[in-house]
């Protein structure tokens, strides 16, 4: 009846039960709170059921604020582990805990953090920039949030039910085979990123063909903004490369389930395979993270410049040369495998040839700030913070590219130490940098400016103690994976990494505190001005946050900097005689429904219960053919409502127009 599922799936480790200790008292003082405000009705009909692009992308990044509150605790698990048990001690974690800890850190923090992040301000910002109503496919939208969240959900059962792989994040055969990894672990590694992959593809196909078909008419495509151009780009590795992910993990679940031999060294399979398969997706991802970043720091510089955008063709073609190249170089992760020195030169040379597109966007930043008005708010600081930190990653990374020095560095700390820099330094700081500046367009105001640059320095002065120590690890022989070490010499620099863990908690403190101070005094820091940064933005600007429909009229999308241009001469609020009724998508319950149903059959398929895999695939069919069937999807905005609303927030600009003056 239950399959595998026993008792004895319960862990006993004391640190686990704590946390399902804490986490049950605060998902239960959640539910009180939203009880005894009677807010339960209003979370489902103008949250969870919302196909607005602008609240799915909030969701989104509370998401990814969450997961990474719970890859952020594995990782000073393992900084703290690693400290302790230096000259031989044991430490306090056992060894499979270990394992479980680091392998589910890797997936949070790439799968369940940054990639939600990323898709949350892509939802909230692209289309605004090409003066869209919403996105192509506003279900779909919401049914991608709820299979990322449903693959999320998978990942944190597994805390309490059962054990994470005990693989690393990569999950390399023969190790997550059945015969090595005969447990459920992998099993929820597997099926959570099936689901939420499958989610991703689908934000992949939409925004494509939101970029493609809805933008602002005149709007060309060299005349989007740099953040949409990106994610953009980035949109187009998804849906090249996500599918190689759903293949390689497909092949693996039937070598798991049904005793097939892709990946094992007997009856005619090959782990290389795996591998090859895997970076195919794995290497293009970390553009896919990187390069929406790339955009968000090309807007804060040019705002905070008060200049355009220095070579913004230039900028485009960057991203699409950085894209293609990113997509050729996937064997560098593995130049140890044996392959012919023809093979490794070509991968290493296209490797280092990626640091010109990205050197052409750093100059590009640079000489936009040139002889400008920089204004060292926030986000510029995080920009800035990212130019040298991201450097720093990028030359270690033309050293790997070399074919020899890999050889000798690629199972080292110098490589985990290497790929955090580019990461955190690039995606996660362009992030946040993202965060920073949209969120008075998200929310109607702005963030706590103390505390924001308090949680810059954490993260800031935290990453260079927490990971210039492994560069030097990684010189001194330090391998990755190890739970505990006997080499006095290595002792120190696991201490100061140790210690840089605990400095950028204290910058996530510092954004969690400056999100609390900010809603606790959001009046004093709504928006005055009309211009949340008081000078150009180069996103579509509507009211703080816009209204649900977007535009009442279509804006004019010709020229780069078109809305500028427009404030600049006084267009860009010109209301018109007459509104006409507005086209919108209803709130609709199927995609939560499908995300739950497939977290159920993904649960099912871990622990085999059959029944259960049955009983949800068949509902998860009958709510799509029902969703395919449902006329009553659409509704028209009244004209007297657009009237009201537009005439309420043209009043607002006129007044702050006279406050200005």
């Amino acid at each position: 009846m239950l399959g595998k599922l026993s008792l004895d799936a319960i862990p006993h480790d004391p640190i686990v039960i704590a946390t399902l200790i804490v986490v049950a008292i605060g998902g239960l003082a959640l539910a009180v709170a939203l009880t005894k405000y009677q807010k339960w009705m209003y979370l489902w009909k103008e949250w969870i059921t919302s196909v607005d692009h602008k609240r799915l992308g909030v969701m989104y990044i509370i998401l990814a604020l969450i997961m990474m509150m719970r890859g952020f605790a594995d990782a000073i698990m393992m900084r703290t582990q690693l400290a302790a048990a230096t000259n031989g001690a044991a430490g306090y974690l056992p060894p499979e805990h270990y394992d479980q800890i680091f392998t589910a850190h890797g997936v949070i923090m790439i799968i369940f953090m940054a990639m939600p992040f990323m898709i949350g301000l892509m939802n909230i910002v692209l289309p605004l920039q090409i003066g869209a109503r919403d996105v192509a496919f506003p279900f779909l939208n919401n049914l991608s949030f709820w299979l990322a969240a449903s693959g999320a959900i998978l990942m944190n059962v597994s805390l309490g039910l059962g054990e994470f792989a005990k693989t690393g994040w990569v999950a390399y055969p023969p190790l997550s085979g059945l015969q090595y990894s005969p447990g459920v672990g992998v099993d929820y590694y597997i099926w959570a990123l099936q689901i939420s992959g499958i989610g991703t593809t689908l934000t992949g196909v939409n925004f494509l063909a939101t970029v493609i078909k809805m933008r602002a008419p005149g709007m060309s495509l060299w005349d989007m903004p740099i953040f949409t151009w990106t994610c953009t780009w980035a949109n187009v590795l998804i849906v090249a490369s996500f599918p190689i992910l759903t293949a390689a993990l497909g092949l693996l679940t039937l070598d798991r389930y049904a005793d097939f031999h892709f990946f094992t060294n007997d009856l005619g399979g090959n782990s290389m395979m795996y591998i090859n398969l895997f970076w195919a997706w794995g290497h293009p991802e970390v553009y896919i993270l990187v390069l929406p970043a790339f955009g968000i720091f090309s807007e804060i510089i040019s705002t905070f410049s008060r200049k355009p955008l220095f070579g913004h063709k230039s900028m485009i073609v960057a991203s699409g040369a950085i894209s293609i190249l990113g997509f050729i170089v996937w064997l560098h992760h593995f130049f140890t495998m044996g392959s012919s020195a023809n093979v490794n030169a070509f991968f290493g040379v296209m490797t280092m040839i990626i640091a010109v597109p990205t050197g052409v966007k750093l100059f590009n930043w640079l000489f936009t700030m040139y002889r400008g008005r920089v204004e060292f708010s926030v986000p510029v600081m995080w920009t800035l913070g990212f130019m040298v930190t991201f450097s720093i990653g990028g030359m270690t990374g033309v050293l790997l590219a070399i074919p020899g020095a890999d050889y000798i560095l690629h199972n080292s700390l110098f490589l985990i130490a290497h790929f955090h820099n580019t990461i955190i330094g690039g995606a996660v700081f362009g992030y946040l940098a993202g965060f920073s500046f949209w969120f008075p367009k998200a929310m109607g105001f702005k963030l706590d400016v103390k505390w924001g640059k308090r949680a810059f320095w954490g993260w800031q002065i935290g990453f260079f103690f927490a990971f210039m120590p492994l560069y030097v690890l990684g010189f001194l022989g330090m391998t990755r994976r190890l739970n505990h070490t006997d080499n006095p010499d290595w002792n120190i620099w696991l201490y100061i990494a140790a210690f840089g863990a605990f400095i950028i908690a204290f910058g996530i403190l510092s954004q969690l505190i400056q999100l609390f101070v900010s809603f606790k005094n959001r009046e004093q820091l709504k928006d005055t001005t009309g211009d949340p940064w008081g000078g150009r933005t180069l996103e579509w600007s509507t009211m703080s946050p816009p209204q649900f429909y977007n535009f009442a009229v279509e804006p004019d999308g010709k020229g780069v900097d078109c809305f500028h241009a427009a404030k600049q001469n006084g267009t860009a609020y010109q209301r018109p005689e007459k509104y006409a009724p507005i086209h919108m998508p209803k709130n609709t319950p199927d995609g939560f429904l499908i995300g739950m149903l497939l977290t159920a059959c993904g649960f099912g398929l871990i622990w085999h219960i059959w029944w259960l895999v049955i009983v949800t695939f068949i509902a998860t069919i009958a709510v799509g053919i029902k969703r395919c069937y449902d006329n009553d999807v659409d509704y028209y905005v009244q004209p007297e409502e657009i009237e009201k609303i537009e005439g309420e927030h043209h009043a607002a600009l006129q007044k702050q127009a006279e406050m200005r003056a």
